[in-house]
């Protein structure tokens, strides 16, 4: 079990690291043709796209965890139907996202606030980029499919093809072009639509035998689709909480002052660090869980969910020891600003503490994709988002900043915990759902 557990979480975990390197490689070409309001433009601009993608998530999680159970089951048919909603539904959003970029890009104008050269350059990038809506969803489908297949390595390799191709046409925009900000971002469209032909040509060169058993229509059916639309909405809906989380610790650390929201920033890329390795753990077990649920093989089930708990437990070990240990040198890596370092180290304890409280919900996110039990999921993320703004507002006059981090510990031990208790009702259950 535990090899196959490592056979799709390594590339899984390959594949999460080579994601950030798109923002990164923008961020790195303008900073060498431009003052800082280049580099204000990527940044900002990113954040836009990763708070619209960033609820587009379920295409990929539930069409994993669907995926799985019907190759579990062995019904060609349903997986095949799967992939041809996924589809449908990405390309249907994509347009919508390209019909409503001018209101998009209205609302960005009103909202953030920056000077207006960096808002203009940053407005020039977004127009270019939301051309590639369609292929960054589309990929986001064949991502889960085949990682509900317990094809792994495709997606690793996609990914790494994928950034190659986006550093080199945006360089050769860039210098040899002179395109400036636009051509950034015309590299990046090209890169996903490249990304997007490696990923269709690897689906017909592995699976192409099945493309004479697609039917649309069939697929499409009103009946047929109600499930996949209710497993995708719990999802949505988790995930929404999630970014109301994520989205709301720098904003209310900026109102701190700049030092704080510094540290805490850095503070948080640690734990960016851990979630890409937890991670691979966790889209193995979207794979496995869901594989055995429709094979009806709960025996291997819960060997399975209990080897991915250990694996959660040895590696939050090793995070807690390196952050303990280590946490002065990998701020260090971070900046060279030493008053942001040592406020950074004022909060050390609890980026120390994240690792053990923060293993179960990553691993158990997995588990409950495999499982659909997306409804369950989706009412732990309420509860633990709940429980993290009430936990902020009465802790931030006595505790402050700490009160933030504590509050987010209690967010990460929620999810954890109440997934546990729950899962013997809607994960380990030998009966349907």
């Amino acid at each position: 079990m535990n090899r196959e557990i490592l056979r799709l979480a390594l590339p899984s975990i390959i594949t999460n690291i080579t994601v950030p390197l798109l923002g990164m490689v923008d961020v790195a070409i303008v900073g060498h043709i431009g003052d800082a309001g280049y580099i204000g433009a990527i940044a900002l601009a990113t954040m836009v796209f990763n708070l619209i993608y960033w609820n587009f998530g379920f295409l990929r999680m539930g069409t994993s965890g669907l995926t799985a159970q019907a190759f579990g089951a062995g019904d060609k048919e349903e997986y095949l139907h799967v992939l041809v909603r996924g589809m449908a539904i990405a390309l249907g959003a994509a347009l919508l996202l390209i019909v409503l970029q001018g209101p998009i890009a209205y609302l960005c104008k009103r909202w953030i606030h920056s000077s207006k050269e960096t808002i203009a350059l940053m407005l020039t990038y977004f127009s270019i980029r939301i051309w590639a809506a369609p292929a960054n969803l589309a990929l986001y489908v064949l991502k889960g499919w085949f990682i509900g297949m317990q094809n792994a390595k495709t997606p690793m390799w996609i990914a790494i093809i994928l950034n190659i191709v986006n550093i080199i046409c945006s360089l050769i925009f860039v210098f040899a072009l002179h395109a400036g900000i636009a051509g950034v971002a015309w590299g990046t469209v090209i890169a996903q639509y490249s990304g997007l032909a490696i990923a269709v040509t690897m689906w017909f060169v592995k699976y192409g035998h099945l493309r004479h058993d697609i039917h649309v229509r069939e697929s499409l059916r009103l009946r047929e689709m109600v499930r996949f639309f209710q497993v995708n909405a719990d999802i949505f809906l988790r995930t929404l909480c999630l970014i109301a989380v994520f989205t709301f610790i720098p904003y209310i650390s900026a109102e701190m002052g700049d030092e704080i929201l510094a540290a805490n920033t850095l503070l948080m890329q640690l734990f960016t660090l851990l979630s890409y390795i937890m991670d691979g753990f966790a889209y193995a077990g979207e794979s496995l869980v869901g594989r055995f649920v429709g094979a009806e093989d709960y025996k291997s089930l819960k060997i399975c969910v209990r080897n991915l708990l250990y694996w959660g437990v040895g590696l939050s070990t090793v995070f807690t020891a390196l952050y303990a240990t280590c946490g002065h040198g990998l701020l260090s890596i971070l900046t060279n600003d030493k008053t942001v370092i040592d406020t950074a180290m004022h909060y050390m304890l609890w980026t120390i503490l994240v690792p053990f409280t923060g293993f179960a919900a990553f691993i158990y996110d997995g588990i409950y994709i495999g499982a659909t039990a997306s409804k369950a999921m989706r009412n732990v993320m309420f509860v633990a988002t709940g429980a993290f703004f009430i936990a902020y507002y009465l802790l931030r006059q006595p505790a402050g900043n700490d009160g933030l981090w504590i509050a987010f510990l209690l967010f990460l031990t929620l999810r954890g915990l109440l997934m546990f208790l729950g899962q013997k009702k809607w994960v380990m259950s030998p009966t349907p759902r």
